[in-house]
């Protein structure tokens, strides 16, 4: 079914089964997304006119729904629309670069100042926007609300757009763009505090289990914390040094960095962490809590493993990573 999307003063028609995202991106105009799944809310537009379908407003919160706030990525209109870019409806939080380092070869920390209060968990993303609009979503990997600045861990791609800027043009003081948070994968304080809890990823999926343990050992978890990270080289893991001073400062804390292809007798495990996960799951699997970050693969095979060995689905909290999409080239 066609419809008319209207867009600052422009109709465009849309495709049979097009979302709003795409006719748009097909006809040139410039709308920042990122995963375009409907998870990084990236893609939020505002509808002026129009019937917004019930799943384009899927995980939204309520204040976003009241303003007619959607997922563009996820609207398919049954009717003709008007939209916009919602620039005044309060969703962006303005933030200053404060820091920019490099944790490993390939993983830059980037240091941000929001000029307004932001509330956020460890653990939850948020999604970084330039002023060129390219729109991607980062976990964050501490308490913004007790350090008053929010650390991202943001993996540099050769042909990222988000890379190319941060690499090239971005500097201390630089005015940005912040959206968020979203996001359920965060440490929560339960009576006794007493459970086992398992953090594993790979990559930057580190970010939001490294803001999780911290948090957790902040709050005085009583419970054994055992944290995996996984990476295919040695060189690719980062926060060694800071992870195995956590654990020597917390009896209740222990790091295992883990390479797939490396050597033996190193300060690594050696193999899969997918396997080597699995063989350390705490004895007592009713009551553990397994926090999984990073790639969509291993997140997945370890949820469905873990709940197979005896892990309770509601003691599973996992964040895939997904890759940012382009738009699909018009026929």
């Amino acid at each position: 079914m066609t419809v008319s999307i209207s867009f600052e003063g422009k109709n465009f028609n849309t495709k049979d089964g097009e979302s709003v995202l795409d006719c748009l991106s097909r006809n040139g105009i410039s709308v920042p997304h990122s995963c375009r799944s409907g998870v990084c809310q990236s893609c939020l537009m505002q509808a002026t006119e129009g019937v917004v379908p019930e799943m384009a407003q899927k995980g939204l919160k309520t204040p976003f729904t009241k303003q007619n706030l959607f997922l563009s990525c996820q609207c398919t209109p049954s009717e003709n629309m008007t939209v916009r870019l919602p620039e005044d409806s309060g969703l962006d939080t303005h933030a200053v670069i404060t820091g920019i380092s490099m944790l490993n070869h390939n993983v830059m920390q980037l240091t941000l100042q929001p000029e307004t209060e932001f509330i956020c968990e460890p653990g939850q993303y948020l999604t970084l926007i330039n002023g060129d609009g390219v729109a991607r979503s980062y976990s964050v990997a501490n308490d913004p609300t007790q350090e008053g600045v929010i650390e991202l861990h943001i993996r540099l791609l050769k042909d990222g757009a988000m890379s190319r800027f941060l690499n090239h043009a971005a500097k201390l003081g630089d005015d940005i763009n912040i959206r968020g948070p979203a996001g359920n994968c965060f440490y929560v304080s339960e009576e006794g505090d007493d459970f086992p809890i398992v953090l594993a990823g790979t990559g930057t999926g580190l970010a939001p289990l490294y803001g999780i343990a911290k948090q957790a050992l902040a709050k005085g978890h009583k419970g054994f914390i055992h944290l995996f990270h996984g990476a295919l080289q040695d060189a690719d893991l980062y926060l060694v040094d800071q992870l195995q001073a956590l654990g020597a400062q917390s009896p209740n804390f222990r790091y295992t960095p883990c390479v797939l292809n490396g050597a033996d007798h190193q300060f690594y495990k050696l193999g899969n962490i997918e396997e080597i996960v699995m063989a350390a799951l705490p004895a007592n699997k009713t009551e553990t809590r397994l926090f999984l970050c990073g790639a969509p693969d291993l997140v997945n095979a370890l949820k469905r493993k873990a709940f197979l060995d005896g892990l309770a689905s509601k003691h599973i909290f996992a964040d895939a990573f997904l890759p940012s999409k382009s738009a699909p080239i018009a026929a």
